[in-house]
């Protein structure tokens, strides 16, 4: 089957999986038949599209962008050199677990409501988003550097291969399938979280504060299309990361293949 084809039958697939919720949607508007409880998707997508044509759209949603994605590569940074730190020092990796372990068990609205004493508004975003990306990434690269192979190590430690060549051919190709699946839910976590965080601090000019004027107002249509721009966001940047990362895996593959293997004579 051509390559061409299975994308055509793929995207078919989503279209209707789509359509088909949509048609719930709504059918159960038509059954509350309450605006304020629910809104069509007619209505909704007619917002949504007047949105979109606003300028001032744009510059909330690069506004929240930029702050929520800077936490994310904050916590992708700190999550990474904590990972390596932990796999390779057992007392770091005592020292650092309970931490994470509470930042993972604690409610978002603990962190959001506790960092508005310290942390202004405006960035409180970039911290809630820092917050819950970092343990996910620390536990994928941990996991994923203990899971590198031993005998291959040992091979490497016998040949005296740099630690540089170690890392590259040993525990990169271990760590980024682990890094690969935190990415994902990582972002899709920062997202919620970070606009979680500016619901609550309701900062000038963001997605969050949006919603809770739209809440407050009791526009529910706005609430339904703000949230979808919200939706719509996420999975536009996790395919977009995703192909990143598994692009930086091939390219790192192909590097190898080149070289061939480093640990055998």
């Amino acid at each position: 089957m051509r390559p061409s084809t299975t994308r055509v039958k793929t995207l078919a697939g989503w279209g209707g999986a789509v359509l088909c919720w949509i048609g719930v949607w709504q059918l159960a508007y038509w059954w509350i038949d309450q605006d304020l409880l629910l809104a069509s998707p007619g209505d909704t997508f007619l917002r949504l599209a007047q949105l979109l044509a606003q300028g001032e759209t744009w510059g909330i949603l690069f506004g929240s962008f930029c702050k929520i994605s800077a936490g994310f590569l904050l916590g992708m940074g700190v999550g990474v050199l904590l990972g390596i730190l932990t796999a390779f020092f057992a007392p770091a990796r005592r020292l650092v677990q309970l931490p994470m372990a509470i930042i993972q068990a604690a409610p978002v609205a603990s962190f959001v409501i506790l960092a508005l004493v310290w942390i202004r508004g405006t960035n409180l975003s970039i911290f809630i988003a820092f917050l819950m990306v970092m343990p996910m990434i620390w536990t994928s690269v941990h996991q994923g550097i203990l899971s590198a192979d031993p005998l291959l190590l040992e091979a490497a430690h016998a040949y005296r291969l740099s630690r540089w060549t170690v890392a590259r051919v040993l525990y990169l190709p271990a760590v980024l399938p682990y890094l690969l699946s935190a990415c994902r839910v990582a972002m899709g976590f920062a997202w919620k979280a970070g606009i979680a965080g500016e619901v609550i601090a309701i900062p000038q000019g963001a997605i969050g504060t949006q919603l809770y004027d739209a809440k407050v107002r009791l526009e529910t249509v706005d609430l339904f299309a703000w949230t979808a721009i919200v939706v719509i966001l996420s999975v536009v940047i996790e395919k977009l990361l995703t192909r990143g990362l598994e692009r930086l895996a091939r390219r790192g593959s192909r590097e190898r293949r080149k070289t061939g293997d480093p640990v055998r004579p």
